[in-house]
């Protein structure tokens, strides 16, 4: 079977999948149809909790049984019905012909055992080598992926790799066997853009050299348009439009498609809400009689909740479920009133002078010092009250680290952190508790900073507790239910668990408890990474409203540059523990100084690809903080680097502005300067 010259390796034809709950069946993806053809990527995209990562479970054939089960429909490989097979054909198929690559790669990895381990158990299952054979094969596929050194790595533990790298191993073993169908699920979310471009262009060029199909599964839209040839929006359990993937962004119909590429931050959208869909995706218990996105839809009519519409075509290969797609948007636009009454200023300026945070690295008997981490080295940074200043940089440059320092999680080995008159790096007891209502911080794995045997309310409403904000009973849960709606979350969730809600989900659980204390200052540490667009727009709205109405400060700790275009005032870029630039991000965004801010700026996947902006892919990972290179940090890794930058390093240079720390930095157009 053939559409276009190229060979259909799967059929998905009316997929129902359903879950048993004690509040009835969950239908989680409730009649999806679409094909994968050799060659081909095909990107399922929409909001946490309308069934694609389900889909993705239904087609490898690994729900969670007895709850989940296949409840209709087909899954066609190679002439044969998946779904009828029997185990040990299923068995054969995972992993060998049908392979996935999980969200989270650090909970994918089994964390006692090596790398070596887990790639050779692929060959294990599906080849039939001896064990020198399959460790040479491991060897392969790693050096395929780009893993440098694949024979010592083969030695080490998942912990012991950056994140990028572990989503490398598990690349090297769902392709070990070079499957026919490649599964990504969210293969990027909360990976740093070079590493991002790094993975993308890395499964393209698997893609290519084996003639895979690949499912990929994301909420980034700037990702899908990068690397898809055809895209599925995905809602509530079914697909709502489907079209080639520059048809789609050139002509999006269905009303929920136009929200989702309307919630895209941006720098045209600087000083202006973003595009929210209002309310949550409905549960998949109690799906609508209608169309599902009725109750959130701006062109929504009568006839809308009689009955679910059919894809229809609107044009060659668009098909779009809408009885009203050709209706115009009406203009909603609200003019909002100027307040005669200033904002409240709260809080103070927030300042770190010459901060280092080490770890030390005890080795022998006696556990003698032999060396430090410089995680944080020598950084000087402001975060003024009623702004928001963003800190940028790759997994490994110590962004996590220093964020922890200023709440006073962090041991500091050296520096100051101001806060006011306060010295927050010398504050004990009392006066730190009182430091930490004052400042919060919004962590950046919601799996991790949720207590998985607390109830929501319990998780939510733990700081008013501590710091004695409200008494318990009706004013407690009020106050708690309060906070999720703030959110995007009902309160009909306080007595859930945090296993049972998506990844954004769980994101936004964390935001509310930050809230819940009325703090100044709140470090975010890769808020939004994990959100869908949409939420995400809603989540950004929602923290600017509350500047403005509070006058908080944001330290906006993330790797989505274009999050930072659109809500950040200030930004500084962070390489190895160390600030290489500085600057407004107007200034920064329009004209890069330090080349590697130029390759971060040129690695973002962008929607619009008329900017003729060419990427640039930097090789390697961030060195080890343990013995950093001499000279410029970033000059095993710098394309403009000369023979300076190895042995001296640079000094602070203020133009315009701005700081930057480098020998070469580039011109207007882009070349390197020879001042």
């Amino acid at each position: 079977m053939s559409e276009n010259g190229k060979e259909t390796v799967l059929d998905v034809k009316d997929l129902k999948t359903f879950f048993k709950t004690p509040m009835g069946i969950a239908k989680a993806v409730n009649g999806v149809s679409f094909s994968l053809k050799k060659g081909e990527v095909f990107a399922l995209v929409g909001e946490s909790g309308c069934g694609k990562s389900v889909t993705a479970l239904s087609i490898m054939q690994i729900l969670q049984k007895p709850a989940g089960y296949i409840a209709g429909g087909e899954i066609v490989f190679d002439g044969k019905n998946i779904v009828e097979l029997p185990e040990p054909e299923k068995r054969e198929l995972r992993g060998n012909a049908i392979s996935m690559i999980f969200q989270e790669p650090q909970t994918s990895l089994n964390p006692v055992f090596t790398i070596g381990n887990q790639v050779d158990e692929v060959f294990r299952a599906h080849q039939d080598l001896n064990k020198k054979e399959i460790r040479a094969k491991t060897v392969e596929m790693l050096n395929l992926v780009g893993i440098p050194d694949p024979g010592e790595i083969v030695k080490e533990y998942p912990h012991q790799l950056s994140g990028g790298m572990k989503q490398r191993v598990m690349i090297a073993m769902a392709l070990g066997c070079e499957p026919d169908i490649l599964i990504a699920d969210e293969p990027t979310t909360a990976l740093d853009v070079t590493i991002q471009a790094q993975v993308l262009s890395l499964i393209n060029d698997l893609r290519e050299k084996f003639n895979t199909a690949v499912l990929l599964i994301t909420h980034d839209l700037g990702v899908v348009k990068q690397v898809a040839h055809k895209i599925g929006v995905m809602y509530l359990g079914r697909i709502v439009e489907s079209a080639e993937c520059d048809e789609l962004f050139s002509n999006p119909t269905h009303p929920y498609t136009k929200k989702l590429l309307q919630s895209l931050p941006s720098r045209m959208g600087r000083g202006k809400d973003l595009s929210v869909i209002p309310g949550t995706v409905p549960s998949a218990i109690n799906v609508p009689e209608g169309c599902p996105f009725a109750d959130r839809c701006y062109a929504v009519q009568g006839d809308c909740r009689i009955g679910f519409p059919k894809l229809e075509e609107v044009s060659s290969g668009h098909t779009v479920a809408c009885y009203h797609h050709t209706a115009e948007e009406e203009a909603q636009i609200k003019e909002k009133e100027e307040e005669t009454e200033e904002s409240v200023k709260k809080g103070e300026d927030l300042i770190t002078e010459k901060l280092k945070v080490y770890y030390r690295i005890r080795k022998g008997i006696f556990k003698r010092v032999v060396g430090h981490v410089h995680a944080v080295d020598e950084i000087s940074l402001k975060v003024e009250k009623g702004k928001t200043t963003a800190l940028v940089g790759e997994s490994g440059c110590g962004k996590t680290t220093l964020g922890k320092a200023v709440m006073g999680l962090e041991p500091v080995h050296s520096g100051t952190i101001h806060y006011g008159d306060i010295n927050v790096s010398k504050t004990r007891g009392r006066a730190l508790k009182e430091i930490r209502k004052r400042i919060q911080i919004i962590f950046q794995d919601p799996y991790a900073s949720l207590n998985p045997r607390m109830m929501v309310k319990g998780i939510v409403g733990e700081g008013l507790k501590v710091h004695g904000l409200t008494s318990n009973g009706a004013e407690y849960d009020t106050r708690v239910g309060e906070l999720l709606e703030m959110v995007g979350l009902t309160s009909d969730i306080l007595h859930r668990y945090p296993h049972e809600f998506s990844g954004g989900q769980r994101q936004r659980i964390c935001i509310a408890r930050a809230l819940s204390v009325d703090p100044e200052c709140i470090i975010c540490d890769e808020a939004t990474s994990a959100l869908d667009v949409s939420v995400q727009a809603q989540i950004l709205n929602l923290l600017k409203d509350l500047q403005e109405d509070l006058g908080l400060s944001y330290l906006f700790i993330t790797h989505d540059l274009s999050v930072v275009e659109y809500f950040s005032d200030y930004i500084y870029i962070m390489y190895l523990g160390e600030i290489v630039e500085e600057g407004p991000v107007e200034a920064i965004y329009d004209r890069p100084l330090h080349p590697y801010t130029d390759a971060l700026m040129k690695a973002v996947p962008r929607i619009d690809e008329k900017t003729g902006v060419k990427k640039i892919k930097l090789k390697g990972d961030v060195p080890s903080p343990i013995n950093p290179p001499p000279g410029c940090r970033f000059h095993t890794r710098c394309p403009k680097a000369k023979e300076q930058c190895s042995k001296e390093q640079p000094g602070e240079t203020r133009r315009d502005g701005r700081v930057f720390r480098c020998f070469f930095p580039l011109t207007d157009n882009g070349d390197v300067s020879q001042e």
